[in-house]
């Protein structure tokens, strides 16, 4: 079976354990992965989120902003390497790394288009329709890989009743849907990548 690198991903998280997956945490620093492995990778997407400057209350409050996408140069290693090596990255839908690094943003309601110059390709899906809690759309960019006919569409937000009863359906929709399982010290229910979502990835990134 084709080794792949699993890279920017949790430590001890749904990679880990895995036959032919050598992953690439904080600590081993997937920005210095030397191939020759085909990758899948997660890069931190903090600082190209809608939120790339900090929370509201904490600029607010201290007057400290964060710069938009000052990474530490993640996105930009992990698409050197899917260029080279072969294989998917992903990122939140409405990630500011794709207009600065000049792909074309794919139709949130699904399809795969060309992203560049360079044989990219990249779609937007729901990672609710492969097991996440919350609808979490993500975009993907392909090089090398087969890309296949996902389950795609934009779907309803669903948010859990206790959270209806106590807040109102509401205060649910400004909050969004990742706002009720995790955050604070613990992002992991949000960040963490389900296992079906995980092997639709290793999969395409096996068919380079």
């Amino acid at each position: 079976m084709q080794t792949i690198a699993a890279l920017y991903v949790e430590t001890g998280g749904s990679y880990y354990g895995l036959d032919d997956i050598d992953c690439w945490d904080e600590e081993r620093d997937a920005r210095l992965y030397p191939g020759p492995y085909p990758v899948v990778a997660h890069p931190p997407c903090q600082r190209w989120g809608k939120l790339w400057a900090g929370q509201p209350l904490w600029i607010k409050r201290t007057g400290e902003r964060k710069i938009k996408g000052d990474d530490g140069g993640c996105f930009e290693a992990a698409l050197r390497d899917a260029r080279k090596w072969g294989g998917v990255i992903e990122h939140p839908f409405g990630s500011h790394a794709w207009p600065h690094f000049r792909l074309n943003v794919p139709p949130r309601t699904g399809g795969w288009i060309q992203a560049d110059e360079f044989g990219g390709w990249t779609c937007c899906v729901e990672q609710g329709r492969y097991g996440h809690y919350a609808r979490k759309p993500t975009m993907l960019l392909a090089y090398g890989t087969e890309r296949p006919e996902l389950d795609w569409g934009k779907s309803e937000a669903k948010f859990p009743q206790w959270a209806i009863d106590k807040h109102g359906l509401a205060y649910c929709k400004r909050a969004g849907e990742l706002a009720f399982q995790g955050g604070g010290v613990d992002s992991s229910p949000r960040i963490h990548t389900p296992p079906e979502f995980r092997d639709l990835l290793v999969s395409m990134a096996r068919s380079v």
